[in-house]
């Protein structure tokens, strides 16, 4: 049943006067969708260490040198195979994974572990050469040639059967060895490209849209392609959106970079189930939020999630944000850090500053006191060849002690004085979380948002500006998927949103009325469901879940408008929805100068035991963020949001619950300034054992420090 608009009036009463009642058919009769992914339960039984190990690009004499020195260092998990195709399979149909289980046998006699990656990143020159119908094919025509990676398009039949007989063979030759716990999927899956116009890719989005629509009056009726007489007569003829005079159909460039997403979701799943024919072991893909695929989906294909990070010490809060998307990625299994420098990033024409002192330690601290299981490292030992030659490594070209050789030392003692703490540990869940959405994100980069200078231009910078904020004042927070289920949370934060559907409004509803908030943030609400424009109203079914009625969607960049909330005023900025109050809706913030002069911009609902707050224009600069934390604290206060901690900015605080159900604080230093923690009476050093005298807990530049809170 689609909700619409007339609908959720009658459900709630929006604009009714009445209280909210569940209706038959809604969220009693029915079962909501929702692709939350449910593992078996799982406790982390050690912390991991780990480095990219690529031992076919060296001697084969190394290999006992490289493992002693893993073993020396702490390293207990090596990661392997993710760009050896051509060395597998130097000829089409000629494969042998000798050479790595014999690496494998080696590593496992030595104690260390393997995570295993398949090979398909890089395809080797046979499967692509001469054969430019099997490559990736760019916006503007241009064919992708052997010599990098991600140059293969995953939708020709010939590139698929390849990578699927590669993935099937590892998995077979490998799968039942004691050394291997894991698999890595293909390697940063869209990192360098984005949607692929090859002609396979154009032939399956045709399939695509025939699937997703039924029929093409379907289509023509959702995307209203009458207008610039772009109506279609087949699915055949709806172009990819390759380059035109002026700009595609909103809905179309949506549509295909959602086709190209999902696809890459389907060849992941293609992946898992050709390991699952023969190897037991666990499945992941080092992802990371820029990456072009539908990551909600890509869970899907995943039994724990891993992501790849590469900040400075001035870009930390990055690895902050990421630790706690991936966190609440899949429900009850811990993440894994896959790839990080040991000190510095680089690759041909560009590198980023060495680490300084202790920012390695710091990292690693706060990924496994945010439910991390594994810190890892892009790579072992540096190239000497190849297009990454300035990337730092554990061990440098000529294998010898890297720059970051002595921070990795640091990372492997903290491993070792957290393993009895944290083993058997779990990550309490935040109660306060930010929204992520793949639709969202793909009709924002067809559409931009606030082009205001200093305003984030990316969909994730915007989300992650909502979780730094959130994260500023102290409260230990999330990340949900636009379909995750909303279990333990006390307020939601959505930002950015365009797209609301009858689903998520669902699970809104049922959401508030047991007693939580949802802060519904700019933006959302803006669009309909195929990218166009609302008819029903001005935010769609936001306008009656908040119970306003929205008179103006406007533009307040560069104008001269300003707000005003709890006493204090700001500028506005963005596209607005500029709304009057209907029933038992209040005003809390009046647009006080401009176009939308006089109508609300920040509103309030009480719905059964919780509250909407509708945010519907963007507060901009130093007064905005004021007004935005305020906002934040003011309704997080009021949901009695609880995992809130007195600390400096800068500082992290990652709460566990351990193996004998104690609350175990793990607090970090992140921006090398040093911090304050304030702490409950009768604290003690989780390590030590010792009490902890001080209200305030100072923590040095990068520090550590666990704690039992109030014992």
């Amino acid at each position: 049943m689609t909700l619409t608009r007339r609908r959720l009036v009658q459900i709630t009463g929006a604009g009714l006067g009445s209280s909210y009642v569940l209706a038959s058919g809604l969220a009693q009769g029915n079962t909501l969708k929702n692709t939350s992914i449910q593992r078996d339960a799982y406790t982390k039984r050690k912390l991991y260490h780990g480095v990219a190990y690529y031992p076919e690009l060296w001697p084969e004499d190394d290999i006992e040198g490289d493992i002693a020195e893993m073993k020396k260092l702490g390293i207990n998990v090596a990661r392997m195979g993710e760009f050896a195709w051509s060395s597998m399979e130097p000829e089409e149909g000629k494969i042998s994974l000798d050479f790595f289980r014999g690496v494998m046998d080696r590593l496992h006699e030595a104690g260390i572990e393997v995570v295993f990656c398949t090979p398909t990143a890089t395809p080797p020159v046979w499967l692509t050469h001469g054969h430019p119908e099997r490559c990736f094919v760019d916006a503007d025509g241009n064919v992708m040639s052997h010599g990098a990676r991600q140059h293969a398009s995953y939708e020709h039949p010939a590139v698929q059967k390849a990578c699927i007989r590669i993935v099937k063979a590892c998995a077979k030759a490998l799968g039942d060895h004691p050394a291997l716990i894991a698999w890595q999927l293909d390697n940063e899956m869209k990192a360098h490209v984005a949607e692929d116009f090859s002609d396979a890719a154009v032939a399956s989005w045709h399939r695509w849209l025939k699937q997703r629509y039924g029929s093409i009056d379907a289509l023509n009726r959702a995307w209203g392609t009458h207008i610039w007489s772009q109506y279609y007569q087949r699915f055949e003829q709806v172009p990819a959106p390759k380059k035109t005079p002026f700009l595609h159909n909103a809905s179309l460039s949506t549509a295909y970079r959602e086709f190209n997403r999902e696809r890459i979701v389907d060849f992941m799943k293609s992946q898992r189930e050709a390991i699952r024919a023969y190897a037991p072991q666990p499945i992941t893909h080092n992802d990371n939020p820029a990456f072009n695929l539908n990551h909600e989906k890509s869970m899907e294909a995943l039994d724990f999630a891993s992501y790849d990070a590469y900040p400075t010490d001035k870009q930390w809060g990055a690895l902050i944000f990421r630790s706690d998307f991936y966190r609440g990625a899949i429900p009850g299994r811990p993440f894994w850090l896959m790839e990080t420098s040991s000190s510095h990033n680089g690759w041909l024409g560009n590198h980023q500053p060495p680490h300084p002192s202790d920012f390695l330690v710091a990292e690693a601290a706060s990924v496994y006191a945010l439910g991390g299981e594994a810190f890892c490292y892009w790579l072992w030992r540096q190239q000497r060849t190849g297009a990454e030659l300035p990337h730092s490594a554990v061990m440098s070209a000529w294998n010898a002690p890297g720059i970051g050789y002595r921070e990795v030392q640091k990372v492997s003692a903290l491993r070792e004085e957290w393993t009895p703490l944290l083993a058997g540990s779990d990550a309490i869940e935040a109660d306060i979380a930010v929204t992520y959405s793949d639709r969202a994100r793909a009709m924002i980069e067809t559409e931009g948002l606030d082009r205001r200078e200093g305003f984030p231009r990316r969909y994730r910078d915007v989300v992650a500006m909502w979780h730094d904020q959130i994260r500023s004042l102290g409260y230990h927070r999330g990340v949900r998927f636009e379909h995750a289920k909303l279990d333990g949370l006390r307020m939601l934060v959505t930002p950015a949103m365009p797209y609301v559907s009858s689903e998520f409004a669902e699970r809104i509803i049922d959401f508030v009325n047991k007693g939580g908030t949802w802060l519904c943030g700019p933006v959302t609400g803006t669009r309909a469901e195929d990218h166009t424009v609302p008819t029903d109203a001005g935010l769609g079914l936001v306008d009656a879940l908040a119970g306003v009625r929205t008179k103006f969607v406007v533009p307040l960049t560069n104008t001269d408008a300003e707000g005003e909330v709890f006493g204090m005023r700001v500028p506005l900025s963005g596209w607005a929805g500029a709304t009057e109050v209907e029933g038992q809706a209040d005003s809390k913030g009046k647009i006080l100068t401009g176009v939308a002069k006089g109508l609300s911009f920040l509103t309030e609902r009480r719905l059964g035991k919780g509250r909407i707050v509708l945010l519907s224009a963007q507060p901009h600069g130093d007064e905005g963020k004021a007004l935005v934390n305020k906002i934040i604290e003011h309704y997080a206060t009021q949901a009695n949001v609880r995992h809130r901690f007195e600390v400096s900015d800068g500082t992290v605080v990652g709460p566990h619950r351990d193996a004998n159900n104690k609350t175990l604080w793990l607090a970090v230093n992140m921006n090398g300034e040093g911090g304050r923690l304030r702490l409950p009476a009768r604290s003690r050093d989780a390590l030590t054992g010792e009490p902890i005298q001080k209200v305030w807990l100072t923590l040095s530049r990068y520090e550590r420090r666990a704690i039992y809170p109030g014992e």
